[in-house]
């Protein structure tokens, strides 16, 4: 990709596909039982990671999603204790913003491919990005927003990662390993942890034996995501 905003077209069509199949099949219901699996495991290791870094306190915290689709995501922080008022969330469909506010009204979305944002540097003390940047080809965006999410972040804040490092049956996707996040964020530090079984295998594996894939899962080879906390290191 030579011009970033091409790829936002792109990116816009191809979350817009998305939407229109999930509209019509069961693919990603939490009565899919691949799909449950996949969400309940995250979800453990998500709650393990944020008591890891002290973040189990969330009411107080001001957070923003980049790429908050209809606010899944934002719904689990909520679950988890953040107070409605101090999330927000931004998108590029806006038709997915729309179904985000009218589940959180009294929440703040913007319709933006989050490369400039309307926010104060340091704004924010959790930034979230759940599979946004493996969506991008283009290497300058991801840099133009993984540079926004730092300006944006307070000094003490943090930004949980979870992204796809390994995605081949999808070309409208490009994985991001820890090297390369690692890149996106100088002067940071990370934890990282390799969850999720790769999608096409718990969709095998989950309806045959949920202990199976957990045991899979567990041994982390056919892992297709990392999960990672990172910070700022201040002087």
């Amino acid at each position: 990709m030579t011009d970033p905003n091409s790829d936002i077209t792109r990116l816009r069509k191809e979350y817009d596909n998305r939407s229109k199949r999930g509209k019509h099949s069961g693919y990603y219901s939490y009565f899919n039982l691949s799909n449950l699996f996949i969400y309940q495991q995250r979800e453990r290791q998500l709650l393990a990671l944020l008591q890891s870094g002290n973040l189990e306190n969330l009411r107080d915290k001001t957070i923003l999603e980049i790429g908050c689709g209809s606010g899944g995501v934002l719904m689990d922080f909520i679950k988890y204790g953040a107070d409605p008022k101090k999330v927000s969330g931004i998108d590029i469909l806006f038709d997915r913003l729309m179904v985000a506010r009218d589940h959180f009204p009294i929440s703040k979305f913007v319709n933006s491919d989050a490369q400039m944002l309307p926010y104060a540097t340091k704004t924010f003390d959790l930034l979230l990005q759940f599979t946004a940047f493996s969506s991008i080809l283009d290497i300058q965006v991801k840099k133009n927003m993984a540079s926004e999410m730092m300006r944006m972040m307070k000094d003490d804040g943090a930004i949980i990662w979870y992204d796809f490092w390994w995605n081949p049956t999808n070309p409208q996707t490009s994985g991001i390993k820890p090297a390369e996040i690692k890149k996106l964020f100088p002067d940071c530090y990370f934890i990282f942890h390799k969850i999720t079984l790769a999608p096409p295998i718990a969709r095998r594996i989950v309806p045959i034996s949920w202990s199976i894939a957990v045991i899979l899962e567990s041994l982390k080879i056919l892992n297709s995501h990392y999960l990672a906390l990172i910070k700022k290191k201040v002087v």
